[in-house]
């Protein structure tokens, strides 16, 4: 199975990540290389990450979704993070990164946040 898989729903690219630790640097360069292929396929400017899957992450795979941040912001694509576990929340929350992106407790949250931001109509 792919680490990490995409599809569009609603005209949201959704990205799903099919490991459950991010730790190791081939993998991490494989995931965001894929992040940001999923970036450029963002048609409608909306990109949702869903970390379903994903247990433990590596600082190196946090600074790749810094990067994506900083590549949708630049690109002007409202990006929205799901499904991160208790762990990884609590180092984001660590790094203040939970001010910084938008993170959503579910997919089904984060479609209703883009209808509520008025990206989805």
């Amino acid at each position: 199975m792919a680490q990490v898989v995409s599809q569009k729903n609603c005209g949201v690219v959704v990205v799903y990540i099919n490991e459950s630790k991010l730790l190791d640097e081939r993998l991490i360069n494989e995931v965001g290389t894929a992040l940001i292929a999923a970036l450029n396929t963002a048609e409608n400017e909306m990109l949702l990450v869903n970390f379903q899957g994903v247990r433990f992450m590596s600082s190196s795979m946090i600074g790749r979704i810094v990067t994506l941040y900083k590549k949708c912001k630049a690109n002007k694509i409202n990006l929205k993070l799901s499904n991160i576990s208790d762990e990884i929340m609590e180092v984001f929350t660590l790094m203040n990164l939970h001010k910084l992106l938008s993170i959503c407790a579910d997919e089904s949250d984060a479609m209703a946040s883009f209808k509520k931001d008025g990206w989805l109509k």
